[in-house]
């Protein structure tokens, strides 16, 4: 029996690996009273007790913990923004090339940011093949249910008062400056970070991640990326998708749901690539289970919702 620590446990990604953990008869939940969940004696113990801790804490909460987990047996899994894109940390997506040996080994993992995670699954595959050029100077459009916003978000969203005012889709990120650039533009490789047009909507969990690319700026085609795809991901987790919705692609989809989809749609001169996930599942909690699986030498989509 492998025993797990969830050192923020109160949030939404924390809740949703609990959530799935409490299902499962291979996992012992270590978890602290109320009256200690913030002290640091009492975090420090079960940090170093814990076969596998996950940090579901702000950034700088993050680093603090990562500084009280000593043992040198202690995997730590990440899911704030604070180790992204550190060296010493492995990138935790499995499914790009040589990431899984390298998480089934690690002792520090960084679990993926969610608009991060629809990106670069559209994208590393491109530059990795050589179809798209490093120094391309891409755009990004990714909507996301509103769970993606933490506590105080879900409570906005979901108080009648507020019902009219956030019934509309509210971009954000708007100074180009979002916490999840950095990580995109490092692990796809590519020499500038993107564009980036993130919008929340008025709906719990899913979401939808389009980069548009004109033919031109592709060293192959449509059919090409498509052959890609469906070669690069053969986990079961994420899955190449020929299929539309009638005409139609709901970011909801998938809500509720550990997989995600990429799919290619487009015509000669104008290609968009879509990734579909839940936010809160390979954006968030169901990526840190699976990178917890592969740590603890677990079947990797074990306890995911497939």
């Amino acid at each position: 029996m492998k025993t797990v620590f969830i050192d923020g446990s109160a949030g939404t990604t924390g809740l949703r690996i609990a959530e799935r953990l409490q299902q499962r008869d291979d996992i012992e939940l270590l978890t602290l009273p109320e009256s200690l969940r913030k002290d640091p004696a009492a975090r420090r113990e079960a940090l170093n007790a814990a076969d596998v801790s996950f940090l579901c804490l702000p950034d700088a909460a993050a680093k603090e913990a990562v500084a009280m987990a000593t043992s040198p047996d202690a995997v730590i899994i990440d899911a704030s923004t604070a180790h992204r894109t550190d060296d010493a940390f492995v990138y935790g997506f499995p499914e790009l090339t040589g990431q899984r040996e390298k998480i089934q080994t690690a002792k520090r993992i960084a679990n993926p940011g969610c608009h991060a995670t629809g990106f670069i699954a559209l994208v590393r595959p491109l530059t990795e093949a050589g179809l798209l050029a490093k120094d391309s100077r891409l755009s990004c459009f990714s909507l996301t249910g509103y769970s993606g916003g933490g506590k105080k978000m879900i409570a906005d969203y979901e108080a009648p008062e507020n019902a009219a005012a956030l019934r509309a889709p509210r971009m954000y990120g708007l100074s180009q400056k979002h916490k999840h650039l950095p990580e995109m533009q490092k692990v796809c490789g590519l020499t500038e970070a993107p564009v980036f047009c993130p919008v929340v909507s008025s709906y719990y969990a899913g979401m939808q991640v389009t980069v548009p690319l004109f033919a031109a700026d592709v060293k192959g085609s449509a059919e090409e990326i498509k052959a890609l795809y469906r070669s690069y991901y053969n986990s079961g987790v994420v899955k190449f998708a020929e299929t539309d919705e009638n005409g139609f692609l709901s970011a909801g989809t998938f809500a509720g749901n550990d997989g995600m989809t990429v799919s290619v749609f487009g015509g000669e001169d104008r290609v968009i690539l879509v990734s579909r996930f839940d936010n809160l599942g390979k954006g968030a909690s169901g990526a840190a289970i699976q990178n917890m699986n592969l740590a603890l030498g677990m079947k990797e989509t074990e306890g995911l919702a497939l």
